[in-house]
């Protein structure tokens, strides 16, 4: 966790266990009442703790939302790396941490709607912070994107806009929730989407390579 937390525990396993407990009741609560209306003490109450146990591990309310919004961008950082081990093949390399943004996501639905709501109540340092996560995240993806250039599969696009259009339409997922889930799960949301970005982006030899490994599992569905 950021050295910006003070902490009144020198365990580090401790640290990170008690701070993920206290996050993620932050965030249902932050969520269901507002960042400005929930109080300590509600968070307290919901994860079960003392108050005093809280002020162990954090400073302040502030803490908890920056925790809340780290472990999000975080766990991009952990899983996509993840997910392309082993993986060389470059358009399958990028359907593949595609699919685990989209993933992360469908995990984090509530922070994610925070992230959104509440990064602006974060003191500018922390909000720079999180804008400088967001950035290498998104280098994850358009790595993936680059290599499928120089690999002739997908036209000379625009990295930087194509990459925003895939984290835009990640995002989707959870600020449209109501609406996204009552049709479908995340994997064919990641399936049909797909199938709509490449379309613009295929050249001939990445159609053929797409088709041949399959790595976009409702592509043959589609076309």
């Amino acid at each position: 966790m950021p050295d910006q937390i003070k902490s009144k525990v020198d365990d580090p396993e401790l640290v990170l266990r008690r701070r993920r407990q206290l996050a993620d009741a932050a965030v249902e609560l932050f969520s269901a009442r507002g960042y400005h209306s929930t109080t300590i003490r509600d968070i307290a109450e919901h994860a079960e703790v003392s108050i005093g146990l809280i002020y162990q591990y954090v400073q302040d309310k502030e803490d908890l939302l920056f925790l809340a919004l780290l472990q999000v961008l975080d766990s991009y950082k952990d899983q996509i790396p993840l997910a392309l081990e082993g993986v060389a093949e470059p358009l399958e390399r990028f359907c593949t941490a595609v699919r685990r943004y989209c993933r992360v996501n469908g995990e984090s639905v509530a922070a994610t709607v925070l992230a959104y709501r509440e990064t602006k109540s974060l003191r500018k340092e922390r909000r720079n912070l999180i804008k400088q996560k967001e950035v290498e995240t998104n280098e994850l993806i358009a790595a993936c994107i680059r290599d499928c250039v120089e690999a002739g599969l997908f036209v000379d696009v625009d990295v930087e806009m194509f990459t925003y259009q895939i984290v835009m339409f990640s995002h989707a997922w959870a600020l449209k929730a109501w609406r996204f889930s009552q049709e479908m799960d995340v994997e064919e949301y990641v399936d049909r989407g797909l199938r709509l970005m490449l379309r613009g982006v295929l050249t001939g030899r990445g159609e053929r390579q797409l088709k041949s490994a399959r790595c976009c599992g409702a592509w043959e569905a589609g076309a």
